[in-house]
């Protein structure tokens, strides 16, 4: 006998009749034999709809009384599935962050989990029922009610899989599961079977949508399986799993595309030790986090360079005025922003042990025309800023060079 976490996002709980699949897709497998533990997210467009009204109220709406209100979606959901289930003639019941005491700290909006009481869920379970658990929340130290940031329905879930021990997460979604790139632009795209840890952090990272970053971070940790698959078939999905010998004959194994990046060129720098260390310290100050960072070659005729950075698109507009008061003070002459440009990265845990990757890479890019304006490596990936026109091309081209279209 299994025990299985199974997660639904919002559009697999977006109406009572798809609230009704999950009850039945819950019940089948607990009559398999598997005691069953449910985690829901809000109704699809439910938490923007209660985040609007906040700030219809308020331009600056309180922290602490966002996350009162946004973690009411997920409490109707809990609810619905829980009652749906019982129509089933299933037994089920609705446990909240508090009921279960998923334990963070107190940053309201972007919580982190601290811990995870698991009685209730093993007395509900043990009593024979469907433990229905609200995602996306917890509580802190003074028994506020937090939430976990956008995705956190999928970081809920597999935090309650590491902490009941549970033999597989499933992530139950809109799409079959992880695909080599996103099949909207690209149309060979295929279906991984089984992908790392390793890597889908890194493709979680840079642009890919399918699981929320923390929720894989913590999976590796506390090593548990994930099983991204749709809600709408009953087809295998992807398994998220720890490296082993078939994945490391794996070259590349995605292309993955970020459009949330903006591109900040500071010009004319002094060019003295500790000049990088004073500008980004002071953007870290600012709790602020940049991604690709190139310096240019220095002109001997006034010893000054640049130094161009990508930081989110989301941080540019409050960042632009005190960058360039840092930029002034290590004597910079002017600062530029392009916001129209997009990271195009490869992945895979082959690429560790293959040479020449980043140079079949650049080459690709090269004979499609594509200027690369920066670059960023780790051992398993490769990133490469260009103009946002190319994405669909560089993806393309990309996922044909490394013959990702092909089982």
């Amino acid at each position: 006998m299994a025990l299985i976490v199974q997660k639904f996002g919002g559009t697999s709980v977006g109406s009572i009749d798809r609230m009704r699949n999950v009850a039945r897709r819950a019940l089948a497998a607990q009559r398999a034999g598997h005691r069953v533990v449910l985690v829901v997210s809000a109704m699809s467009g439910e938490t923007n709809r209660l985040l609007a009204l906040a700030h219809e109220v308020a331009k600056v709406p309180d922290a602490r009384e966002m996350d009162a209100i946004a973690t009411t979606g997920e409490q109707v959901s809990a609810a619905l599935v829980a009652m749906a289930i019982q129509a089933e003639g299933g037994k089920a019941r609705s446990l909240l962050g508090h009921q279960v005491k998923v334990h963070t700290d107190d940053a309201f909006t972007k919580a982190r989990i601290k811990s995870i009481e698991s009685a209730k869920i093993f007395e509900t379970v043990a009593r024979g029922e469907i433990a229905v658990v609200a995602g996306f929340q917890g509580i802190d130290a003074h028994g506020n009610v937090t939430t976990l940031g956008r995705g956190g329905s999928d970081t809920s879930a597999v935090a309650v899989a590491a902490a009941i021990g549970a033999d597989e997460c499933e992530i139950y979604t809109d799409v079959d599961g992880v695909y080599t790139t996103d099949p909207n632009i690209c149309p060979s795209a295929r279906k991984i079977d089984r992908i790392s840890y390793e890597e889908m952090l890194e493709l979680a990272s840079l642009g890919a949508k399918v699981l929320q970053i923390r929720s894989v971070e913590i999976a590796m940790k506390y090593n548990v399986p994930i099983h991204v698959r749709s809600s709408f078939n009953d087809q295998p999905g992807t398994i998220v799993t720890k490296e082993d010998s078939t994945l490391e004959g794996v070259v590349v194994s995605g292309i993955a595309y970020d459009k949330g990046e903006a591109r900040v060129h500071v010009v004319g720098v002094e060019d003295r030790p500790g000049v990088a260390a004073e500008l980004f310290e002071k953007i870290a100050e600012k709790n602020i986090s940049v991604d690709m960072i190139v310096q240019s070659a220095t002109t001997e005729a006034d010893r000054r360079a640049a130094i161009t950075f990508t930081l989110a698109k989301t941080d540019l507009a409050r960042a632009k005025s005190w960058i360039e008061t840092i930029a002034k003070g290590v004597g910079a002459h002017e600062v530029r922003y392009d916001e129209d440009v997009v990271k195009v990265s490869i992945v895979g845990f082959g690429m560790r042990s293959h040479a020449g990757i980043a140079a079949k890479m650049f080459r690709t890019l090269a004979n499609e025309g594509i200027n690369i304006q920066a670059i960023a490596t780790s051992e398993i990936r490769v990133s490469c800023l260009v103009a946002a026109k190319y994405t669909e091309l560089a993806v393309r081209a990309l996922h044909d060079a490394f013959g990702l279209q092909h089982a």
